[in-house]
């Protein structure tokens, strides 16, 4: 997805995603269906995003479903953030995202619980 988030194909992105996935988001409105998701990623990756990275921070599951949480950033880390997201094992075996919850994060990246 990197690879593809770099070069702006919004369509590889898309793909990524099940066909009836939901994509919430601090910067745009929900979008649900593979085909919404394409329409926002490529307003997202319009003319390549080279610096993008994605990380995954935790992940887990069991079966047909997983989840990952996931930093990401871009514009030399002006954009960066969190994400969880649901993985669903398709009939075809191939994982794809079913559910994404993009969360922003200008402040100092937090690894772990703080001690009261």
């Amino acid at each position: 997805m990197t690879d593809s988030y770099r070069a702006g194909d919004a369509a590889a992105c898309a793909a990524m995603f099940t066909l009836d996935a939901q994509l919430y988001s601090p910067y745009a409105a929900p979008a649900f269906g593979r085909e919404a998701i394409e329409a926002l990623h490529h307003e997202w990756t319009h003319g390549g995003v080279p610096d993008k990275k994605l990380q995954v921070l935790q992940s887990g599951g069991s079966n047909d479903t997983a989840w990952t949480l996931n930093a990401y950033s871009e514009d030399g880390g002006k954009v960066r953030g969190n994400s969880l997201a649901v993985w669903q094992r398709g009939r075809d075996r191939v994982w794809r995202i079913r559910i994404c919850s993009l969360n922003d994060d200008q402040r100092e990246v937090n690894h772990g619980p703080t001690k009261s």
